[in-house]
């Protein structure tokens, strides 16, 4: 069993949890369980950065290397390392700050565990997550937790509460930063557009370019992963979801053009993406050339979501195999699979 479900989650988690009870904030901060505290074990702001630099690291590994390379040094650093600093004794300061990092940790962990295709057990994570931020009365932190699971509720299409979750993060602080309110509102015009609210798809998405452009114009990066390469991503899923497929194709290829380098698991994911609009748009040879690209770099991954593209490309090229283009890539997809020997996809 990996120890972190029994260290920090209390049990092993069961399938996706649709009916899941999310606390609110105050309920959160209420139902928070301090520690137990070791008068022996004391910490301060030194251990505080360990967290951090050990997190920012871990996030490195997970896109680049896919969430079942890396959550199990994650779950590890977990059990071993940061349990045992949030049972030390350390002035209130110094807590809120573990507290916060922890947070960071457990959240970054259910995301390994969303994209190793654990469902449950990342829905677990995040739920702790919330309850941490809430501990450390660190409401942005809350919020992007919230914000996560609505991104891991309508990958797994369940699109209420994946609208309920981003509507719930999306309720900005007066003094959030113009990226985070973007990172936010960007997520919740994605699923506003799952649902059919073309209305509020279209507001969101306004308020996050406008954020967005506001932040760039001020050097404001003060939550820089909200890129305008991922602004342009959540553009093209809504124009996906209200029917302009052309003009998703367009958005997601300007996204890909901005995309950092170092993102190989989001590459692949957002390349896969971009072939399978392309071909429902008709447009067979481009996506082939976008499929070589995902296949390129899918055997450095360990990736239950990539795992997921692998399989649609393949079941979406078979109706197409007696075309060449699409019969090297079908060749490619079997070459690799042999010599990964890959689980069927759960």
């Amino acid at each position: 069993m990996d120890p972190s479900r029994r260290a920090v989650l209390g049990g092993a988690a069961g399938l996706f949890p649709t009916a899941l009870t999310i606390p609110g904030y105050a309920e959160a901060a209420d139902r928070f369980d301090s520690f137990t505290r070791n008068p022996r074990a004391r910490i301060g702001h030194a251990e505080v950065t360990a967290v951090t630099t050990m997190t920012t690291r871990l996030i490195g590994m997970d896109d680049q290397f896919g969430g079942r390379h890396a959550r199990p040094m994650a779950a590890a650093f977990l059990v071993n390392t940061v349990a045992p600093y949030l049972n030390a004794a350390a002035p209130p300061d110094v807590t809120r700050a573990m507290l916060s990092a922890a947070a960071d940790h457990v959240y970054l962990t259910g995301w390994m565990a969303m994209d190793e295709r654990e469902d449950g057990l990342a829905q677990r994570y995040f739920v702790k997550a919330l309850e941490l931020a809430a501990g450390a009365q660190d409401q942005p932190r809350y919020r992007r937790v919230l914000r996560g699971m609505s991104v891991h509720s309508i990958d797994q299409g369940h699109i209420a509460l994946a609208v309920r979750t981003a509507n719930a993060a999306a309720q900005i602080l007066p003094k959030a930063d113009p990226r985070f309110a973007a990172f936010l509102s960007g997520q919740q015009a994605h699923v506003a557009a799952a649902s059919g609210d073309k209305a509020g798809a279209l507001a969101s998405m306004s308020r996050a370019e406008a954020a967005v452009e506001r932040a760039e114009q001020e050097g404001d990066n003060t939550f820089g992963s909200y890129t305008p390469s991922a602004l342009r991503y959540h553009i093209s899923e809504v124009r996906a979801h209200l029917g302009d497929l052309s003009g998703s194709i367009r958005e997601m290829e300007q996204a890909h053009r901005m995309r950092a380098t170092g993102l190989r698991r989001t590459r692949i994911r957002y390349n896969a993406l971009l072939a399978e609009r392309k071909l429902h748009a008709g447009r067979l040879e481009e996506a082939c050339h976008s499929w070589h690209a995902v296949l390129d770099e899918y055997p450095y991954v360990q990736s239950g979501r990539c795992d997921d593209r692998f399989t649609a490309m393949v079941s979406a090229l078979r109706p197409h195999r007696n075309n060449t283009g699409a019969r090297l890539v079908l060749d490619r997809a079997r070459e690799i699979q042999s010599g990964l020997r890959l689980d069927p996809p759960g």
